[in-house]
Order: C-alpha cells, then structure tokens, then sequence
C-alpha cells in the first residue's frame, strides 16, 4: 500500500523549447563539472575529502545545497500548507547548530585529520563507538536521507513531468550517480554551488509569483488561518510543542549539523580553519531564507487551492509549479527541483560511501588500494539506494506528512550520539563504556519506538504503550537524550577514568596536551593537521557569527 501522499494527482507542466533549453544547460553544466573532477588523480584523499582545500563560499554553498533537499520542496512546503510557519523552526534553529559545528567542533575534527565521524569518535572512545556509529548512520541513510530523497524527488517529476515512481526514481538515481561516482566530493561540492544559486533564485520567483496570485503579505493573511503566521505553539501541539522546538530540536540538530557524515564531510574538506568556520556562517544565513522560499509558498497554496491541500498537503509545492510559472521560468523552477533532489543524493551517496569504505572495508582490510576502495565504495552506494527504494512503501506508516516523518525518525536515532559527541568534548571523565552503553541504550530506545510505531499505526491504546508510541517525537527526543546522558555519565564514574593519552587534545580541557595519532608523536593538536584562524579571519567570522544570531532572534521574536 503506498503512502497516502502518493495518491494525489497534480496537473503536469507545460514545458515549452525555451525550458527544455534551460534544463539541457542545467545538466551540461552539472556533467561537465563531474567530468573536470572525474579526470584527477583517484586517491582517497581526493576522492573523500577534495584534497583538502575548499574555500568557504565553496562549503557554505555545499552545506546548504546537500540539506536543502527534495524533501524541502516536498515536506516543507506541505507542512506549511497544513500548519503554517511552525515547521520553520526546525530552519531557523539550524543556522544556529551549523554555527555550533563551526566553532565547537570543527576545530577539534580538522585537527584530528580525520575522514569519517565514527573514525573520530574511535579516536576519542574505542573502536566499538566507531563501529555503532558506522552502522547507525548506514540505517539512518536509508530510512530517511535515501528513501525519502527518492520519494520526494519522484513526487515531484510526477507532478511536474508526469512520469511514473519507478521512471523518476531510476533517472534520479542514475543522473546522480554519474557525476557523484565519478567526481568524488570535489565534484559534489562545485555542482552544489552552482545548484544553491539555481534553487534559491527558483524558489524566490515561485514565491513572489505565489504572493502577487494572492493579493500580496496581506492578501495572503487574510486567506489561510491566522496562527499559520505565529510559530510559537502550545506545549500540548502535536507537531510542534515550543517545548520541544527549544528542548527537543537542538538535540536532532546537534547530531544532524554537528555529527552527521553528510554535513561534516563539507567541513572537513576545507584548507583551514578559518574558511570552515565562515563556510558554516554562510550556511546558517542560507539556511533563513527556507522559511520564505519553501514554507510561504506552502501557505500560498493553502489560500488559492484549499481543496487540494486538503486532500494532499504534500502536493503544495509542485502544483504552484505547474499552474503558477509561465513558459520559461517553469524551466528555471523544474531546473531548481532538480538541483534539490541531485545535491541531497549526491551527498548522501558520497558520504555512506565514504562510511563503508573507510570505517569498515579499510579497517578489515588496511592493505586495500586507493583503486579498490573507491570502487568498493561505489559498489556500496548502490546497495543503499536498493535498500532505500524498498524502504519507501512504509514511510506513510509513520506520518502522512513526509516532512514530519523525516524529522520524528531522526529524532529515534540523534539523542545518543548528540550526548556523546558534546560531552565526549566537554569533559575528559566520559570514557569508552559509558559512551557505548549510552549508544546502546539509545538504539534500544529508538529501535523501539520505531518499530511499534510502525506496527502499531492506526490502532487505539492505551497506558504506558499510549505514553511510548504518541508522545511527541520532539518529547521523545528530550526524554532518550536524558536517559542516554545519565547512562553516560554514571557508567563514566563507576569505570575506570580514560588514559591521558587517549583525550589529549580532543577535549576542551586536555586541547594543548601532546596527543599520539598514527603512533606519531605531535607537539600539539593545534598543530595537527589544518591551519588556524588568522586574526583578521576570527575578527570577519565573530562579527558575522554574532549578527546571525541577533537576526534569527529578531526573526523568532517577530513571528511568534
């Protein structure tokens, strides 16, 4: 049984020989950039981590770009035409963990040099922490980040295009694949780039067509319910308590922003420091405009079409597509649909490959080639996306709304891993067993959750099975993060303390002790690898840093 989001048929576009120009040039552009890479040297270094030496403005677009997927298009603007603005929180409390990324963690992870998050947390733990959190990200790439990618981008074709799921999943894969297994990151993060710019402005122009269509801000007030304009909710909403906006989202966001390899792998690319840092600025500031271009348009749809959005809210974005956009401009819009759905596939296929490759396959096999753990790499991505397609007839088990499904199964699997990267870095006590019982209990937790959610979807209960399975996902992630953090704490303090030399320098409190990497002995971890800000490069990114917070402040405050 398909989900329910899948039934709702739109019209389909009217493209004209100007858009099918604009879109000849997308994917040229796109090709040739995976075919300049695709020609250099095939270390992994290169192929993983783009030689490390991206600029800023090059990660910031790549950290935005591989976030801001088809399930944006799909899921966000949806819960915009069912709910209002509320679901912008999740956007705007992003440019705030992406600055966390940048000036917590990052230092500590350019310094370890370092390709993957679980080969850091081995670093700082054991290899069992490594090995957990390998496999949980594969699981969670193919529950959310694949499956949903897909789906979403098929919703769209078939909107837009007309084409079936299995002809839109397929050219979804394949187009993506080509110049993602050929380039590596590099061609991933410069196809990014040009694909921020086509989405942005292509959303921007839906989204003051939508509002013109509707008679403007005030037109648009006066025709959808008045708390869609009010982000701030009850604590007892179903979707979006201010509790657990506040308490709960800070929690998916430090695992999804801070620790996650499809973010991080941008990051980690970068020649220094500094360029790292204001890459996650400029990401942060990118990440304010979603709540206009995706979530406004959303609502726009709920005030000209009430009647589709209430058969299907998911259907918001691609109807205005395809009833609003003159000949031309449908191009450029379908052009920007698709940026979205290649730079989120792109990502993730790069990073779970990069995952299977370095965490797994080279730990097992260290005498591997470069040749052959490219390939081994690829050959994993493939199985992933199977795994993915197969996944996708149960994603409306959990939620009908595509964008409240992503969020709430992250929610089962960030809390652990949030706890035990923070204090991992925070306080040197945290040891090996206290961070792998607290990995476990949180997977027990989540796993459960999950699994009961799915089976028991539809059913009336009651008692303690009520209390486990409704529970706001957000309050469930506060409630896992609590548990995990006490596991982690109390097994830290009754095991013994770890070595000195195991959290030299990869803990707020040991940063200039001597640290051991690769059995050879460095100085300091400032000195390994990546350079340091500049003076004039922390003075640029505090200021702007600071000016980000004050506007998503004001932001908050403005619309609650």
């Amino acid at each position: 049984m398909p989900p329910t989001f899948l039934l709702f048929q739109t019209d389909t576009a009217r493209l004209g020989a100007i858009d099918y120009v604009v879109l000849a040039l997308y994917f040229a552009v796109i090709f040739a950039i995976g075919w300049y890479h695709s020609r250099k040297e095939r270390t992994t270094a290169n192929y993983f981590l783009a030689s490390r030496d991206v600029a800023w403005w090059a990660i910031g677009a790549s950290l935005f770009s591989s976030n801001i997927g088809s399930e944006h298009f799909i899921g966000l603007a949806g819960s915009g035409a069912s709910t209002g603005m509320a679901a912008g929180h999740f956007e705007w409390m992003a440019s705030l963990m992406v600055l966390m990324l940048g000036w917590v963690f990052v230092p500590f992870y350019l310094r370890s040099n370092v390709y993957t998050m679980p080969e850091f947390l081995e670093r700082r733990y054991s290899s069992a922490c490594r090995t957990y959190l390998a496999s949980i990200s594969l699981i969670a790439y193919v529950f959310t980040k694949i499956a949903v990618a897909i789906l979403a981008g098929a919703i769209v074709l078939k909107a837009v295009l007309g084409w079936g799921m299995v002809e839109s999943s397929l050219a979804l894969v394949i187009a993506t694949g080509i110049y993602t297994v050929g380039g590596g990151l590099a061609a991933v993060i410069y196809t990014e780039v040009i694909q921020t710019v086509i989405l942005v402005v292509g959303a921007l122009v839906l989204m003051f067509i939508g509002l013109d269509q509707v008679g403007g801000w005030s037109g648009l007030q006066a025709k959808v319910p008045a708390d869609f304009f009010h982000m701030m909710k009850p604590a007892s909403d179903s979707s979006f308590p201010w509790t657990g906006i506040f308490f709960g989202a800070p929690i998916l966001g430090i695992w999804y922003w801070c620790t996650d390899q499809v973010i991080v792998q941008r990051v980690l690319s970068a020649k220094d420091i500094g360029n790292a840092k204001a890459g996650t600025i400029l990401a942060g500031f990118l990440k304010i405009l979603p709540v206009f271009m995706l979530i406004v348009p959303g609502m726009t749809a709920r005030a000209l079409y009430p009647q589709e959005m209430t058969a299907d809210s998911n259907a918001a974005f691609p109807l205005l597509v395809v009833r609003l956009m003159p000949a031309g401009l449908q191009g450029v819009m379908v052009a920007a649909m698709l940026a979205a759905l290649m730079s989120s596939l792109s990502a993730v296929f790069n990073s779970s490959s990069t995952i299977f490759t370095m965490d797994f396959y080279k730990k097992f096999k260290p005498e591997a080639s470069e040749r052959e753990l490219v390939n081994v790499g690829r050959v994993a991505t493939v199985l992933m996306v199977l795994l993915g397609l197969a996944w996708i007839p149960f994603i409306g088990r959990i939620s009908s709304q595509l964008w409240i499904y992503l969020q709430s199964v992250q929610a089962y699997v960030s809390p652990p891993i949030a706890a035990v990267f923070l204090f991992g870095l925070f306080w040197k006590r945290i040891n090996a067993q206290g961070a792998i019982a607290s990995l476990l209990t949180g997977f027990v937790l989540g796993a459960a959750r999950f699994i009961l959610e799915v089976q028991l979807a539809g059913r009336q209960l009651s008692g303690f099975p009520e209390f486990f399975v409704r529970m706001n996902f957000l309050h469930f992630a506060v409630l896992m993060f609590v548990i995990c953090l006490m596991v982690l704490i109390v097994v830290s303090l009754v095991t013994p303390a770890p070595e000195a030399s195991k959290v030299a320098g990869l803990t707020f409190q040991t940063v200039r002790e001597k640290i051991s990497m690769n059995d050879a002995e460095s100085s300091s971890i400032l000195a390994i690898p990546a350079e340091v800000e500049t003076p004039a490069q922390r003075t640029i990114n505090l200021v702007f840093a600071v000016g980000l917070v004050v506007i998503i402040i004001f932001l908050w405050i403005y619309f609650a």
